[in-house]
């Protein structure tokens, strides 16, 4: 009954490097339930609110790591399939940028994760991504579940404006 603490996050106020989150913590008797897929994705429905791209504080722990990359695997998976099923093939290509507006993920962590899973190629200076639907769905049968929902329309909170 009640509301129980099960974990915390802190982040800068303003981040010259564009941290959106620079601690990470879910108390270990709460470990394992989706709390902290919940905080990560809190995280960056902040940077959306934002209105910019974020990135977890470097350099990462080994938890971390598998919780980020699991994060960025499943959320540019599942953005990818939807794509990649749009009816006009015309409207199936997406650049790195598009990506980064649609998560409010750095650029360099979403080139990061296409690489881990093998679905980013270059030719000639230019970056491909493959939306494949048999390999975007074996991706997504090894992603795991996404942990407890966030539901942005419950945010209210207003980002820190410089005064510069």
């Amino acid at each position: 009954q009640g509301y129980h603490v099960v974990g915390y996050f802190s982040k800068e106020k303003e981040s010259e490097e564009d941290y959106n989150l620079a601690c990470i913590l879910t108390l270990p008797q709460h470990q394992r339930k989706g709390y902290g897929k919940f905080i990560i994705s809190f995280s960056y429905e902040l940077s959306k609110i934002e209105g910019k791209a974020g990135s977890p504080e470097k350099p990462l722990s080994d938890l971390g790591k598998e919780a980020y990359f699991s994060h960025w695997n499943r959320e540019l998976l599942h953005m990818l399939r939807k794509i990649g099923s749009r009816p006009n093939p015309d409207d199936r290509v997406v650049s790195l940028q598009q990506l980064s507006d649609m998560t409010s993920f750095k650029r360099d962590d979403i080139e990061a994760t296409l690489k881990r899973l093998q679905m980013i190629n270059y030719h000639k200076s230019q970056v491909y991504v493959n939306v494949n639907p048999t390999l975007v769905n074996y991706h997504i049968s090894k992603c795991g579940g996404s942990g407890v929902p966030v539901d942005p329309s419950k945010i209210h909170w207003t980002p820190h404006i410089n005064p510069s």
